[in-house]
């Protein structure tokens, strides 16, 4: 198949392009207002990121165009359930993030700068992305495994040549992006799923070197941008498991984000610095999934534990089964309409719909 090449909106043989929402100070500094941090950039040093610096009294991306992960995808192991099921996302992340969990997966790329870590990265421009991306028969373009607000330049720039090529764009955040951010993202990104990793502030300053606060408002500001939405919550044992929290946490979601917002109870295995931490049990998981049932949400699913069968998708009007799931395939009965062959109450989400003449089909939670 062949695949249309556009050119690069900036050169990626120049290392430190310049970075959007940057604010020269006279004194020439530069305050970040990527994420929430705001980082305050003296001449030469960089963000928390790793992957944002101050060159000259202007703020530079040091990893535009340069992935150091670029792979093909189940759209389901983002996870999002409720956008164009059983689709390929062509999945893209340079290093960096302006977390440092404990408990991160992909700590190898996410802390490399931080870590000191000198990995290969691949020269990327958004055309090549985008190439890449259509030729792989893929439909979505996703901005992964690290935090993509760190190179929020790659990520729009890339948005722009996908759009008009049919791609949805998504976005795989641990929301600590700002409104401005936001903002400017709402232009090219279609889905997202956000880690709400916990509702205590003091585990997010502990274990990840972040606030809660920014991460509730980036999800409210995303939902108000028209970005649909998609929650996960990691339940670590000893950390994020208490009941209590999860019926706070799941209040939320159903008050602030609406009832039909998917949520995906997530299985913690031990990973970086916390090997010590056994992983979750299935009961654990079961119960935190009864609680979102109880709080109110109507699509509550949990990852990474196969054998509790919880990752299907039910119409909320009748029970009827719509998207049954076995691993990453899906059996799909949804009309061609996207709605339910029972009651026709229509599956909110992206792309549900097989007819579709536009690019996309979207139906957004009430609440």
């Amino acid at each position: 198949m062949t695949s249309p090449i556009v050119p690069a909106l900036v050169p990626t043989d120049e290392v430190g392009v310049p970075a959007v929402l940057g604010e020269p100070l006279p004194d020439g500094s530069v305050r970040c207002h990527a994420c929430a941090h705001r980082c305050l950039l003296r001449p030469d040093r960089v963000g928390i990121c790793g992957v944002r610096e101050n060159r000259d009294g202007i703020l530079r991306s040091l990893v535009y165009g340069r992935a150091v992960a670029a792979h093909v995808d189940p759209i389901e192991k983002k996870p999002l359930f409720h956008v164009a099921p059983s689709t390929l996302a062509y999945s893209i992340a340079t290093v960096g993030c302006d977390f440092h969990c404990d408990f991160c997966q992909n700590w190898e790329i996410a802390q490399a700068p931080r870590l000191e870590l000198d990995l290969e990265a691949r020269r990327l421009p958004p055309s090549s992305a985008v190439a890449e991306a259509i030729h792989a028969g893929a439909s979505s373009i996703a901005y992964t495994y690290v935090e993509p607000t760190v190179f929020i330049e790659y990520v729009l720039d890339t948005g722009r040549l996908a759009r008009p090529a049919g791609l949805l764009g998504l976005y795989v955040s641990n929301g600590y992006a700002t409104p401005e951010a936001v903002a400017l993202l709402a232009e090219v990104i279609d889905a997202a799923n956000v880690d709400l990793k916990s509702f205590d502030d003091t585990f997010y300053r502990r274990h990840c070197g972040a606030r809660l606060a920014p991460v509730l408002d980036s999800l409210v500001a995303m939902r108000k941008a028209g970005i649909w939405l998609e929650v996960t919550t990691l339940v670590i044992p000893g950390h994020t498991d208490d009941p209590a929290a999860l019926r706070a946490l799941t209040a939320w979601i159903v008050e602030a984000l609406g009832p039909e917002t998917p949520w995906h109870v997530s299985r913690f295995f031990p990973a970086h610095r916390m090997l010590d931490v056994p992983s979750t049990p299935l009961a654990t998981l079961a119960e935190a999934a009864e609680i979102g049932r109880a709080a109110g949400l109507l699509h509550v699913y949990v990852g990474n534990a196969p054998e509790l069968g919880l990752e299907s998708t039910a119409c909320a009007g009748c029970g009827q089964s719509l998207l049954e799931r076995h691993g990453y395939r899906t059996v799909r009965r949804l009309t061609p309409e996207g709605t339910c062959p029972r009651c026709s109450r229509a599956l909110a989400g992206l792309r549900l719909a097989t007819a579709a003449s536009g690019p996309m089909m979207s139906a957004f939670p009430c609440g």
